[in-house]
């Protein structure tokens, strides 16, 4: 039996229903800013629960633009994880800031107890990651951010429906980004991205620095950029945007299947911490497994697409050497990256294949 990883040949079956509209694209030439990007980033907005939704080219650009419409750039510094995607912190680097890290916790996010001595009068912003979907303690942040005066900007690429105590991931932040890239749990044909807000002057920034600064035709503001959502691609949103609850809640179904079972293979097996209050969408299923490498090299020859995300930290990547960041200073982050394996959750999985997963990973222990 094979289990894939990836899931977007079952995910777009019915794709000849896009092409329907995209023949109507066509005919209308609407192919930038168009009625279906309006469209998208409304149905989006409704979702997520804040006033305005920019649809922009990716999650990169949606936290670049963030910190571009904040007045984020040199001299200042953004706390955030070294847990992370590169994008993160490529955004912070880009936009010209410095990036700051701070050691991750139990659930793979930022450790709020240490953020506070990562500030300095450079600091301006904090940039916590909801990564693997799993939302990073806002509440606390917030609190923190508050108390020295700092923006918050969340990196919500792979949370869409996170949430905390019924509030969703998004909406906590002066603005947050989401990525819509093939693999994340609402995706595009490509790349993609998405920014909240509740923010009438940053939606108004926002509106000009992905259009090139434009105020109309004729008119420049301020140079800017180009990064738009192509309309092409929010007419796959579009499509795909409906079926938001089912794919998040069959996730979590299959993630609760996944604990139930592996929590019985004590010693071989653990589980990230799971609070109560915490809604997690599982964009990526991740355990802490005994002898890591030697399960993901057998189960990848049972044909069980499993993955580590990820195996080199940010503070320790080529990039990050002019930093000055060593081994050692993030010792939670470095630890994890020895023991995590990511498995399929995707709500594709059919009951064979779960339960094949699930006698695979008993079997290596057995």
């Amino acid at each position: 039996m094979e289990v894939n990883y990836s899931y977007l040949q079952e995910q777009f079956e019915d794709h000849k229903k896009i092409f329907d509209d995209l023949d109507k694209l066509i005919e209308t030439c609407d192919y930038t800013l168009g009625e279906e990007l309006e469209k998208f980033e409304k149905s989006f907005a409704e979702i997520i629960g804040t006033k305005y939704v920019i649809g922009v080219g990716s999650g990169t650009d949606a936290l670049f633009l963030s910190l571009k419409a904040l007045n984020i750039g040199v001299d200042d510094e953004v706390i955030t994880t070294p847990n992370t995607f590169y994008a993160t912190v490529g955004s912070i680097v880009t936009a010209g800031a410095t990036p700051v890290f701070v050691d991750n916790n139990e659930e793979f996010t930022i450790d709020v107890n240490l953020i506070e001595d990562a500030i300095t009068k450079k600091t301006k912003a904090i940039m916590p990651v909801h990564l693997t979907g799993c939302p990073a303690d806002m509440p606390e942040i917030l609190n923190i951010a508050k108390k020295h005066d700092l923006q918050v900007i969340e990196d919500a690429c792979q949370a869409i429906s996170a949430a905390i105590n019924g509030k969703n991931v998004g909406t906590f932040g002066i603005t947050a980004g989401f990525s819509l890239h093939p693999l994340k749990n609402l995706n595009v044909w490509g790349d993609g991205g998405l920014i909240t807000t509740n923010s009438d002057d940053i939606k108004d920034k926002l509106i000009l620095l992905r259009n090139h600064g434009l105020i109309n035709r004729d008119e420049c503001a301020v140079f800017a950029y180009n990064s738009r959502l192509d309309t092409l691609q929010a007419i796959v949103g579009n499509h795909l945007i409906k079926q938001t609850d089912y794919i998040t809640n069959t996730r979590i179904e299959n993630a609760k299947l996944f604990d139930e079972e592996f929590s019985k293979l004590n010693g071989c097996i653990t589980i990230p911490p799971r609070r109560e209050n915490f809604k997690q969408v599982y964009h990526t299923y991740v355990i802490h497994a005994k002898d890591r490498d030697k399960l993901l090299s057998y189960l990848l020859g049972k044909g069980i697409d499993a993955k580590i995300h990820y195996p080199i930290p940010l503070h320790l990547q080529p990039a990050a050497k002019y930093l000055g960041y060593k081994e050692g200073d993030f010792p939670v982050c470095e630890q994890h990256t020895k023991s995590i394996i990511t498995l399929p959750v995707h709500q594709h999985l059919t009951d064979e294949q779960k339960q094949y997963i699930i006698d695979s990973i008993k079997e290596f222990y057995r």
